[in-house]
Formats: C-alpha cells, structure tokens, sequence
C-alpha cells in the first residue's frame, strides 16, 4: 500500500529489471521517463511486484488487477473469455494497455478495446497501473489510466539463470513454463515458453434452467525472446519477440453453447536503442514496434442452433518513438529538475468481418496518428514536488487534440505525511469500426465522429504512524477524484450509426490502509466508492459498482513459510438494457443491478531450498456463484499445486 502513491514519470522510469536488481536503461518513448523516488510524484499507481504475482498465486492479468484500487473487472467467465476494465468509472475503452511502454490495444475491436481475460503473468516481472487521465503521456485511450506490463530481464551478474514453474489441480489443470536468461559479455538474453490448458467450468450463470452445464476449456501458450547488446556504458541496443495464442471455449446467455469457440493470437516485436550523451545530462532513445492481434470466433450447428457462423478479426499497428530526457540545472531553491519531450508516429489497421448476412459487418481501414510531448519537473525547497505536462496529438481524418496534466507533492517529514493533488484532461479517438464499419445498408460508421474527451482531477493524503517501536506500523491514505466526460460515441435513436451525443459525471474516493503490527504480519485494505452516471438522465452507468473492497495479508508464521489469503467483495452495479434473463430462458429488456458478491482466495509457499518453492493456490474457496456480468459466472472453487524454481 505504501507503494500507491508514484509519479507517471517513476512508472514510465521503474521498468526494472526481472532477476537482476540493478537498473537497465529503457528507450525513452513518452512524457517524463525520469527517475523519480516513488514518494515524490502527484499520481496513485499501484504496482505488482513479481514477488507478489508469486506469493499471492496470480496465473492471469485479471486476477493480478482484481484488488487495484478503483478498478472493476468484469469478466464473461474464465481465462480466455472476453474481460473488460472499468477503471475509476470510465469506460472500458478508456484504459491503455502497453507491454514495455508499447500499446497492446486491438485496433480491430470495435471499441479500440483490451481484452483482459487472455494473458498469463510468466515473463512479466511487474504490473504498473496508473489510475486518472494519463493522455498528456500516452495520447488517445488513457482518459481513464494506464496498465502497464514490464517483462522480466536478464541478471547482470550470471552466463545462465534457469527458471521455471509446474502446477496442476481442478478441472484438469495443468499450468508449466520454463525459460532461461543470462549475461555473457555484452550481450545478454532471455527465452521462455509457458502453457496452461484446463477443462475449465460453465460459464454461464446454472440459475437457468436451460443451461447444458458445458465447460468451456482452454489451452494457452506463449513464447518471449530478448537479446540486448551494450556496446560501451550508457548505450544499448535490443530486441524483444513476444508470442501467445488461446484456444477457449465460449458460453452465450442464457443458454450454453457447445460448439462455440475462439482462436486469440498475438504478436509483438521491438526493437530500440538508447544512449547518454553530456556525460549522462541528455538520454535519447529511438523505439521501432509492431502488434498484430488475430481473433476467430466459431459457431458450428449442433442440437440448439443449425446456423453456423465464423467471425473473423485482424489488427495491426506500427509504431515509431523518440523520446529524450535532459537534466536541468538548479535554480536557487528549485532543483533536481528534468525535461522530457519526443515524438511518437503510429498506423493502426483493422480488417474485420463478423456477423451472418444480412447483418453482416465489416471493417477494412486505418488511419496514422502523430504526436509530441513535453513534460518538466522540478523539487522546490526540499519539500515541494511539481510536475507538468503537455501533449498534442494529430488523428487522421480529424482535428489535433492538446492534452494535459500537472500536480503536486507537499511533503511534511515532521509528521510522515504526504500531500498531493493533480488535475489533466485526456481522450479517446473513435475506433475504426466506429469511423468505417459497415454492417449490410442498416448501419454504417461516422468518418466525422469528435474524440471523447474528459477533464479531471485528484487530490489525496499518505500518511505513516509509528506505534509500539515500528516506524512503520501502519499507512493510511485516501484519494478523492473527479472527473466530467463528454463527445461520449453511442449510437442514435435509429442504431443506423454513431454520434458524439452522451455524457458521464464520475466522482469518488480510493481509500487504502496498511498495518504492519508484527513482523511476520502485514495486512492491507482497499476500499473504493464510485458514483458513474450519466449526466443527462442521471443513472448510474452499468458495470460500476459503488462498493469495491479487498482484504488482504502476507503471514509468515515460520521461516520460508508464506500465506497470503485475499478477500473481494463487489458491490452491486447498474446492468444494460438486456441484461435480466429469466429462469425460463427468456429475455426482458428493462435494466436491473447484479447483484454482490464475495471472493475468498487463498495462496501459501513454502520455500524448500533458496531455488526451489512448492506452492498452493485456492481461488473462490466459498465456492460462490457471482455473477460479475450478468448471466456469466466466475469458476467454482478450484486448487492448484506445484512447484517453482529459479537458479
């Protein structure tokens, strides 16, 4: 919890390294990539430390990311189905996905979306996630923050560090991975390869009379690759190739579908160098990266349905950054000061075609986007912290968009207290489906739709109580933020097309708390209030819980013994128009609440040798049936064992 509070430019600077614990140099690609200590920035980012993923048994994103403070998961189901982020009320095409600084978004989703619900944790070494408008950093799709995904890297200090995992339990799973990494002169490498494959669970919600009770399995795989070469000292070179691809079923509501099924793949690559010039005051950095997301959906006939159906969904983009970072000179009281500022070119793609005719929909577009950035900060009599920036981004086929953020950090030593506050604005350019799709002649895209656009703000406290001789017995800290959307895309009275036409007020708080009582206990708690509505009919948004709290705590009651249980509760949330479904396995439109639920996840590891651990991990211990999207449930009570090591 003490680890909330980090400045944008410390998320862009932390991407540190996986097994050894020094500092590598990482091209510089947006804003305020400056190194900053994390109690000196006007932001809330939550990190997940690769200790934490381990200790707490997170295989998945999602279940990393389900206890983040003020942010929603909504999963249709188990890994491999589609999940959605609703982060501080915004909308779920308002969170950026990026994989070392470089956008994961799918172009071809129609709403420019990242899907949650299919990547493993195996080669990422941290999870970095910025709550708030971070478009001043990132341009279009960070109006409401940012997820970031840090790879693991090679030690400095070793020819070859091998690293692996193998688990199974429930449901007929199996989850394994092995890699390896290491430093041989001035080059160093990583490669590794990792599955999981599970029979899975049913989906859909077993309140329904109808439901065939099918499980919907998956098999996943993923490959990474580095290679790095640092000529002389403040420059390097790389190269990163990532692979996955997932193979699931899928579940309709409020019926199972047996032969419905998905192929999800992914590739990435990078290549970036960097170096120090001015002995070390200027650091440039040229980045060169391609994504390409691949998606097939199936529908074979079978007893329910004789239709059969195959969606198909490509995306492609390019990407070029130039990034710089300057050390400035003090200025009496003003000192440690830096200047960042680049430039950053993109081509997204999208060829799509989904849907049976005459509803049949296609996509077959793209557009560039080209934009620069400027951020300073500076430290002001040893207490005040102040950071500012500005981006323009250009999006083809409309007009430029001017973004913005700055903030502050008041720091008062005497009482172990933190103060800050920031405010920015950020947006969302249409998608490609929302410009150029076409479904037959009943609907077709808007070419001319405005970005959506919003203006916030945040302002907050941390504060440390000694007590009983520990100078950190406890941490509280709260953020209040606010923000107003508007240009919100939504279709018209007809559905023939889309309009900038909706609006959204979002208001909340994110309360934390961390006790550290004794040495082997440390408890933390999380609890976050929304209010998303819309600003013209004032209801409640759908998806945004008022309530979210987690409960969590890391026991270590013997030496190399660890236990980590984790408890959710999810408040109820406004649901769609289509939403409530009846036991009979009919379907009325008037909107509803889901209903709560609580999550009970249990984790323990008990190192066995310095190399080698055995774990245990239990997920949804109570067993419940909560519905986190209407109609699709999370996995019953499911275990796993099994054992890791790295050399």
């Amino acid at each position: 919890m003490r680890r909330l509070l980090l400045s944008t430019a410390a998320m862009l600077a932390a991407i540190a390294p996986g097994f050894a614990q020094t500092a590598i140099p990482d091209t510089i690609v947006t804003a305020t990539r400056v190194p900053t200590p994390l109690e000196r920035v006007p932001a809330a980012i939550t990190v997940i430390t690769r200790q934490e993923i381990e200790e707490r048994g997170y295989a998945t994103l999602a279940e990393a990311l389900a206890a983040v403070p003020g942010l929603r998961i909504a999963p249709n189901g188990g890994f491999g189905q589609q999940t959605s982020v609703f982060l501080r009320g915004n909308s779920s095409r308002s969170t950026l996905v990026l994989l070392d600084g470089v956008p994961l978004n799918d172009p071809s989703a129609p709403n420019n979306e990242f899907n949650f619900g299919n990547d493993l944790l195996f080669d990422i070494e941290r999870i970095e996630v910025l709550r708030g408008p971070a478009s001043s950093l990132y341009g279009a799709a960070a109006l409401g923050g940012v997820v970031n995904l840090v790879t693991r890297r090679a030690p400095a200090d070793r020819a070859f560090a091998p690293y692996g995992e193998a688990a199974g339990g429930s449901n007929a799973t199996f989850r394994g991975g092995l890699g390896a990494a290491g430093t041989l002169g001035r080059f160093d490498y990583l490669a590794s390869v990792n599955n999981l494959s599970t029979r899975g669970s049913n989906a859909t919600a077993e309140r329904f009379v109808n439901t065939l009770r099918e499980r919907d399995g998956v098999s996943a795989s993923a490959a990474t690759a580095r290679l790095g070469f640092t000529p002389i000292e403040g420059t390097r070179i790389e190269g990163l190739f990532r692979y996955r691809q997932n193979r699931f079923g899928l579940d309709s509501v409020p019926r199972d579908d047996p032969n419905y099924t998905g192929d999800d793949r992914r590739w990435f690559g990078q290549a970036r160098a960097e170096t120090r010039l001015f002995d070390g005051a200027w650091t440039t950095g040229l980045r060169l990266a391609y994504t390409q997301d691949r998606r097939a959906y199936s529908n074979l006939p079978d007893l329910l349905s004789r239709a059969t159906t195959r969606d198909l969904y490509r995306g492609e983009r390019l990407t070029l950054d130039w990034g710089n970072v300057v050390r400035l000179p003090d200025l009496g009281a003003a000192r440690q000061g830096a200047l960042s500022f680049g430039a950053n070119w993109s081509q997204e793609e999208a060829r799509s075609l989904y849907g049976s005719a005459p509803f049949q929909t296609r996509v077959n577009a793209k557009q560039d986007t080209t934009a620069g950035h400027l951020a300073v900060q500076y430290r002001l009599w040893e207490r005040l912290d102040l950071t500012a920036g500005l981006r323009h981004d250009h999006v083809g086929g409309f007009e430029g968009e001017t973004t913005w953020r700055v903030g502050f950090v008041y720091h008062v030593p005497e009482f172990h207290l933190r103060l800050r506050a920031a405010g920015g604005s950020g947006f969302n350019a249409p998608s490609l489906f929302q410009r150029f799709g076409r479904t037959g002649t009943t609907f077709i895209g808007n070419p001319n739709l405005r970005p959506e656009r919003s203006l916030g703000y945040e302002f907050g406290a941390e504060m440390d109580l000694p007590a009983f001789g520990r100078p950190d017995f406890a941490t509280l800290g709260w953020t209040f933020f606010q923000s107003r959307v508007r240009d919100l895309i939504a279709f018209n009275a007809q559905f023939s097309t889309l309009v900038n036409v909706d609006r959204a007020n979002i208001h909340g708080a994110e309360l934390v708390a961390a006790l550290r009582p004794f040495p082997w206990l440390t408890a933390e708690a999380a609890w976050t209030l929304t209010s998303a509505v819309d600003a013209r009919t004032q209801r409640p948004l759908p998806r945004r819980p008022e309530h979210v709290v987690s409960l969590s705590a890391r026991i270590t009651p013997i030496e190399r013994l660890v236990i980590t249980p984790q408890l959710q509760f999810t408040g109820r949330s406004q649901e769609g128009p289509f939403a409530t479904y009846l036991n009979s396995g009919a379907s009325v439109s008037a909107p509803r609440r889901n209903k709560s639920g609580t999550i009970l996840n249990l984790a323990a590891s008990y190192r066995i040798t310095p190399e080698v651990t055995a774990f245990l991990e239990a997920r949804n211990l109570t067993d419940s049936a909560f519905e986190p999207v209407n109609g699709f449930q999370i996995p019953g009570r499911t275990v796993l064992a099994g054992t890791r090591f790295a050399f």
